[in-house]
């Protein structure tokens, strides 16, 4: 690990500081892949659940959904599980911060002469690079099944980054949670719960036709909005009727706030529960 020396002048302390972020950071990055290669079984069930969703609700519930102007379904749903992909930094961030908290690996961590962000900067960025390798195998599928961008080459960069940046942004809720949780149990009932959270959204199916309130709660799901914006950079339409909430009439200014602000919000609370001793 990176040490900080001394040093008189405050521009080298923070020069050097904002080295030890980098390499600590870097270590740290390294560690969660390497955890990825001792555990491969649960990298490729969360690689493969979104296949397997796209498969089920393309094919079983897709004759029974009708989207306006007659779109195709499968079309519509791809980029929904995209975003769903994306959210599911919140689970696994935070089932992988409450182990570590509870089992002893933060204390040690604490106790060694590295930043103190570098832990949860490693973890956030080792879910980025994750989700950027699960987004392949769904678009392969997905083409497959129907799917296909028509928005053009730049636009569809904009959304897989937006979907990346969605994705960093969900990994630092997680590990904010799953340092704040009393205990891995703890963490893994509500990680669980965070599946609930793409269904009460325009992910799978339009918002329009949901009850009045049902609908506000759905389109103001930060989920509705990146959904919205990725559909609307890939060109596979947007589906949002009149009456829709500013976040899906705006998809993709929403989707960039709604981004940062959770990051904004997330990032010191993480770091700040991350220097409390689990004591």
């Amino acid at each position: 690990m990176t040490t900080i020396a001394y040093d008189e002048s405050k521009g080298a302390r923070v020069a050097l500081a904002g080295k030890a972020v980098v390499g600590d950071g870097w270590a740290m990055f390294g560690r969660h892949l390497r955890r990825l290669r001792r555990a491969p079984g649960l990298f490729i069930l969360t690689q493969c659940m979104p296949v397997t969703m796209l498969l089920f609700f393309g094919y079983v519930f897709g004759s029974a959904v009708a989207l306006p102007g007659g779109a195709d379904y499968r079309a519509y749903l791809v980029p929904g599980l995209f975003v769903a992909t994306a959210a599911n930094g919140i689970m696994t961030g935070m089932f992988q911060a409450a182990a570590d908290n509870h089992r002893g690996v933060m204390d040690r961590f604490r106790t060694l002469p590295m930043s103190r962000v570098a832990v949860p900067i490693g973890q956030a960025a080792s879910e980025v690079v994750q989700a950027a390798v699960g987004l392949v195998p769904l678009a392969a599928v997905g083409y497959a099944v129907g799917w296909r961008i028509e928005g053009g080459f730049w636009p569809a960069v904009g959304a897989f980054g937006l979907l990346l940046l969605f994705r960093l942004a969900t990994a630092w809720v997680g590990i904010w949670l799953g340092l704040a949780a009393k205990s891995e149990e703890a963490a893994g009932q509500l990680g669980s719960a965070t599946f609930m959270l793409p269904l009460l959204s325009g992910a799978y199916i339009p918002t329009a036709g949901m009850t009045g309130w049902l609908r506000t709660v759905a389109e103001w799901n930060p989920i509705s909005a990146v959904s919205a914006a990725c559909r609307e950079l890939f060109g596979n339409g947007t589906a949002v009727t009149a009456g829709g909430a500013w976040p899906v009439t705006h998809p993709v200014v929403a989707s960039v706030g709604w981004s940062l602000l959770l990051l904004a919000v997330c990032v010191p609370l993480a770091v700040r529960r991350y220097d409390k001793s689990t004591k």
